[in-house]
């Protein structure tokens, strides 16, 4: 009896594990369904790399994120191991408080051609100005933005300009369309990175390749 009992318990676990790793194995290979496509890029959106890529990375990051900063400089050496058949869109998902305000700057620095350049120097102190526990002091920001070239009262100028805030918001509201919760959040080809982590961005990067 314990015989069978032992039998009957091993093909319930291998038929939990089959259905299972099928399951994500079918999730991990599906797409974001046609009628939520255009939630994923926007015209407007900030393009690196080679904008005629047929493989397409997607990043909704958050300026005062840890993990987003973590993964800036990974995703970039991907891109440049790749430099013709990859382009990273970069969208904005402000989940921390006042990131609504730090990614207005990143978009203003872009009128001045310094997109990247503000947002490096925005990761380089990010340690300094948020916070993960109380309250961020984003005042600190505008004395690292000239080490990026950066025209800081222009900026100011720039950052009050209603496209910037229709930018913004179209993003946010892309987040609630994709469900995206978190940061940062990934796509490659309209695939979903299913499990989170390099390896395996690095891999459905890979596939898709």
């Amino acid at each position: 009896m314990n015989k069978q009992l032992l039998i009957a318990s091993s093909l319930l676990l291998f038929a939990a594990l089959y259905f299972g790793g099928s399951y994500l194995y079918q999730k991990s290979n599906a797409s974001v369904s046609s009628d939520k496509q255009s939630a994923l890029v926007r015209s407007n959106a900030f393009v690196l790399g080679n904008p005629d890529a047929k493989t397409t990375i997607v990043e909704f990051f958050d300026p005062a994120c840890e993990t987003c900063k973590s993964f800036y400089p990974f995703v970039k050496n991907i891109l440049k191991q790749h430099p013709d058949k990859l382009k990273l869109v970069l969208r904005y998902a402000p989940f921390h408080t006042d990131s609504y305000y730090v990614v207005a700057m990143i978009e203003a620095a872009r009128l001045q051609n310094k997109y990247l350049e503000a947002l490096e120097v925005i990761y380089k102190y990010q340690d300094k100005w948020a916070s993960h526990t109380g309250t961020p002091n984003i005042g600190l920001i505008w004395s690292f933005l000239p080490e990026a070239g950066i025209d800081v009262e222009q900026l100011k100028n720039d950052m009050k300009k209603p496209e910037i805030d229709a930018i913004i918001k179209q993003d946010i509201a892309d987040t609630k369309t994709l469900g995206i919760r978190a940061t940062p959040e990934f796509f490659v080809n309209a695939k979903p990175l299913v499990k989170f982590g390099k390896i395996e961005l690095q891999a459905l990067i890979d596939s898709e390749l």
